[in-house]
């Protein structure tokens, strides 16, 4: 029989959990936090759980993880009615560090199904009832879970925001996630080869998505968005996810794709380049020498102790002098195992640039009838910026 570890793909290290649990419990035992609560559904946004536990929640289904100081954790999982399996103290192959499986047939699509998710939250907390519960992520805890939790046993237990506590820890990545991440750009650079490769008149945009999709998939990935825009000029449109990926590709059009997705072993990076097919414009050009310097720009300033808001001002500063659209919304931040990890680069990040952070930068706006883009990942050093990690060349392919 095939040993069951054989079926994770591409684990991290238990070591390397381990360093994790630690450097966390550390933050806890000086906040005086008792255990942490957090809860995902995706592994898109939904990096808590799949850092505390190495397994990715998905497709909608919330997966809730009740981390102690002091204790192995427990997890509760949508499961069969009165799940509650005990493990060794280390966990097993599956689920390194949990010494509980609770569960039930709770779907956040069946509302009278939610106290079941909740009841199990409480019976996990028991220990904890007059303690200090850090909520870890209060934008994935849905409403019903901490009502339940403050109105019932738990109700004389202190509940703190631990969410800054352990991002603090989380964007700051070991040798070993660097060397996943580094594996992540390796194969986007290779799923946007294959892309560019498959471009021509008469391919649906969706298409195209699909050939970088098969390589990731093909290579180690496990989820990812992969959005595209087509237009001729004079008719710019930003980059669209599947449902509007339906349009033809014509001669002359400038094709877009936007790989967003995670490698072996769950972490993100992103990568953005355009095409031509037939002969770039002047126009087309000339912005995106001017999306180079804006990106040179940034990353003059990405050093460690670096202001957010600082360089989400300067930014914008050097856009007004180029006479181009300033960013309203997001152009560059951190990735793990969220697509989007703090720090965020604007106005409202609190969080300063330090080293060891995995940084995207996509400067991208509208202007003289092109959408233009560009975007890679970037990993910060104590001295600022050390290295693109995307490899694929810097340039508007032209395709014929």
């Amino acid at each position: 029989m095939a040993n069951p570890s054989e079926r994770l793909h591409h684990p991290i290290s238990t070591k390397e959990l381990e360093r994790r649990w630690a450097a966390v419990r550390k933050a806890m035992e000086e906040r005086k936090i008792d255990v942490l609560l957090m809860q995902n559904n995706n592994d898109f946004m939904g990096g808590y759980v799949k850092y505390f536990t190495d397994l990715p929640a998905t497709h909608g289904y919330p997966q809730t993880v009740i981390f102690p100081k002091d204790d192995s954790v427990t997890v509760i999982i949508q499961s069969r009615f009165g799940e509650d399996q005990q493990l060794p103290p280390q966990g097993n192959w599956l689920r390194r560090g949990v010494k509980r499986v609770l569960g039930a047939p709770y779907f956040s699509s069946a509302y009278y199904t939610l106290a079941y998710d909740a009841e199990l939250a409480v019976k996990a907390l028991e220990p904890y009832a007059r303690a200090t519960i850090g909520l870890v992520g209060r934008g994935t805890l849905p409403v019903s879970l901490i009502d339940h939790l403050r109105s019932g046993r738990l109700s004389n237990s202190e509940f703190v925001d631990a969410t800054d506590m352990v991002d603090q820890i989380k964007v700051i990545k070991s040798e070993e996630e660097i060397q996943r991440i580094r594996r992540t750009a390796a194969v986007q650079d290779g799923a946007l080869e294959a892309a560019m490769k498959a471009v021509a008149p008469g391919k649906r945009e969706i298409e195209v998505a699909a050939v970088a999709e098969h390589f990731v998939l093909d290579h180690g990935g496990e989820q990812g968005l992969f959005m595209c825009s087509s237009h001729a000029a004079g008719e710019p449109t930003y980059w669209g996810n599947r449902h509007v990926q339906n349009r033809t590709l014509r001669e002359g059009d400038m094709f877009t794709l936007l790989v967003e997705s995670n490698g072996p072993g769950g972490f993100y990076t992103e990568i953005s380049r355009a095409c031509v097919l037939g002969k770039a414009p002047l126009e087309l050009r000339d912005n995106f020498t001017i999306l180079l310097e804006a990106r040179k720009f940034t990353l003059n300033l990405l050093k460690p102790g670096a202001s957010c808001k600082d360089i989400w001002d300067s930014y914008n500063g050097f856009l007004r002098k180029q006479g181009k659209p300033e960013e309203e919304r997001l152009y560059c931040h951190g990735q793990g195992y969220d697509l989007v990890e703090r720090p965020l680069v604007r106005l409202d990040e609190p969080m300063p640039i330090r080293a060891n952070m995995n940084i995207t930068c996509h400067p991208t706006y509208v202007a003289d009838g092109w959408f233009h883009t560009i975007c890679d990942n970037f990993l910060i050093a104590e001295h600022g910026v050390a290295e693109r990690l995307h490899k694929y060349p810097e340039k508007i392919v032209e395709i014929g």
